[in-house]
């Protein structure tokens, strides 16, 4: 059965567990520059959005690789980089739309989501349920909906200059 990651940024409060389980789940070791997601903070912290790896069925990143270096798994749906084909062209990071594709600082290679393998410590680890790995019929458009709204109120009450 397919699974989904769902963000739900109202829950997320920015404390950034998630890119602390990732690159410990990824690397050994417990550095956020290491991580695989990145928790985007706008606005002084006013809104905090966990991004990453959208596992687009049709991937950019995926399309536009020279060596083919970016594949499904065929058992997570996960768009995965071949470290052994890549050649660092990072022409992945510029197609990505999410930005979600980086370069780790430690090794200088990129780096992007593989759903670890299919159980994201991500989700896993998050304190407050704002992460999600769920069945892909759970992910319905009452939901993304609900998300958007959530979403348009938060950046309204930016806009107006509240909190």
């Amino acid at each position: 059965m397919e699974k989904l990651l769902l963000f739900n940024p109202s829950k997320c409060t920015g404390c950034k567990t998630c890119e602390m389980a990732c690159s410990l789940s990824q690397t050994g070791v417990c550095n956020p520059a290491s991580s695989r997601r990145r928790t985007i903070s706008f606005d002084e912290d006013i809104l905090d959005v966990p991004m990453q790896c959208m596992q687009c069925g049709n991937a950019a990143c995926m399309n536009i690789c020279p060596t083919q270096a970016i594949y499904v798994d065929p058992e997570t749906n996960a768009k995965i980089k071949n470290p052994d084909k890549c050649i660092g062209c990072r022409m992945c990071m510029i197609a990505c739309p999410f930005g979600a594709i980086s370069v780790d600082p430690l090794t200088n290679k990129i780096v992007k989501c593989d759903l670890c393998l299919g159980d994201p410590a991500c989700a896993k680890f998050c304190p407050t349920g704002a992460i999600e790995y769920v069945p892909a019929d759970a992910y319905s458009l009452t939901r993304q909906r609900e998300a958007i709204k959530e979403i348009s109120k938060m950046m309204s009450t930016i806009a107006k200059g509240g909190a």
